[in-house]
């Protein structure tokens, strides 16, 4: 085994169990801040942990600002003490409220949403001056995803002088998420980015000549911020997610990057189900199933295994080892994917220098807190 993921005592441990080892953690925190040149320039993304104790070790760390994608997670952040709060979803229905309830709740947060909309612009402005509040409004700018946010250009443009006059709401600067930036060659993903700052950059300096204010540009993933940590920009903000536990997949897909899977899945083998063959606990309710089936896990320790069927709590693989184990011997697998992965558990296992040291709660898996 990687002395890496050693745990002492896996008997304490029910399966399958979301486990995490803090000495990778810090390790990937570390790397995170080197990249960045300072702690200052970051906001991470917690939808990976959503735990107030990776939030409380990020803290320590300097890293004061702070990005989300629910109410929940915002939350979270909040009762962990972050003050530099960034919603990077569009607010709208009955999360208008949720928001302005979370103004009342953390007055001492400095928090912003999303918008790229004139309507539920309108409306969250709306609300928030009812309620004696103001929020900061970031412009979600579309450079390429296609999934949310506005192109840089004259219907960009009216929506940020929207925010700048609409009662309640401020203007907060742009977001500029570029998820479908996947290539594998550093060189061609520095280009995507750099083509990418060629066009949010003047855009931002005609906001700026206008007389509007664009205090940051929050920009790129985990893929992307080291590229664009590259650039010189006072108002720029990293926003990097995954690689505070990183996972098998921007593993294989970004070698360059120095991260370590900092979390893991422990299963036990609970049935031998024939030749070459082991049965384990390890369902797609343990582990994110939005890779295809076969392709969701890795397991360290057998570097043959081939996960060939997988319903809500078994998962075969087949190996040339499997005569080796028997029924509960204990397995560490590693999630291709471990965003949703971890929103599956209530809890995770913390291990710290190979002994088993705690339990987190993963608190805002779920929707709603108390806002």
């Amino acid at each position: 085994m990687d002395s890496r993921y050693a745990i002492d005592n896996p008997d304490a441990i029910l399966s399958p169990a979301f486990v995490l080892f803090t000495d990778l953690i810090d390790t990937n925190l570390t790397e995170m801040i080197r990249i960045a040149g300072s702690a200052g320039r970051l906001r991470p993304h917690c939808k990976t942990h959503k735990m107030r104790e990776i939030t409380a070790l990020e803290l320590a760390r300097g890293i004061v600002k702070h990005k989300c994608a629910t109410l929940a997670e915002a939350e979270m952040l909040a009762t962990a003490g972050a003050k530099d709060i960034f919603l990077a979803y569009p607010i709208v229905g009955p999360n208008i409220g949720r928001v302005v309830r979370f103004l009342t709740a953390f007055p001492d947060v400095e928090f912003a949403v999303t918008a790229d909309h004139p309507t539920p612009l309108a409306a969250l402005g709306s609300a928030a001056a009812a309620a004696g509040k103001k929020i900061g409004v970031v412009l979600d700018l579309d450079v390429g995803m296609k999934r949310t946010g506005i192109q840089p250009g004259d219907a960009a443009f009216q929506i940020y002088q929207q925010i700048a006059k609409t009662p309640g709401v401020y203007p907060a600067g742009l977001h500029v998420y570029d998820g479908h930036n996947h290539q594998p060659e550093v060189a061609e993903r520095r280009a995507a980015v750099r083509a990418i700052w060629n066009e949010v950059s003047p855009f931002r300096d005609r906001l700026r000549d206008a007389g509007l204010s664009v205090p940051r540009i929050i920009a790129g993933g985990t893929g992307t911020f080291p590229l664009f940590a590259e650039l010189d920009d006072p108002a720029l903000e990293l926003s990097p997610g995954t690689i505070v536990l990183h996972d098998a997949g921007y593993t294989k897909m970004y070698p360059e990057m120095k991260f370590v899977p900092a979390a893991a899945l422990l299963t036990r083998v609970i049935s031998l189900p024939g030749p070459g063959r082991l049965a384990t606990d390890l369902g797609y309710k343990a582990v994110a199933s939005d890779p295809p089936a076969g392709q969701r896990l890795i397991f360290p320790d057998l570097p043959d295994a081939r996960c060939v069927l997988q319903n809500e709590e078994h998962l075969v693989i087949e190996t040339s080892r499997a005569a080796d184990f028997s029924p509960g011997d204990v397995l560490l697998a590693i999630p291709w994917h471990i965003c949703p992965t971890s929103a599956l558990h209530q809890q995770a296992y913390i291990v710290t220098a190979g002994k088993l040291r705690d339990v987190w709660q993963v608190a805002a898996r779920d929707r709603v807190l108390t806002i």
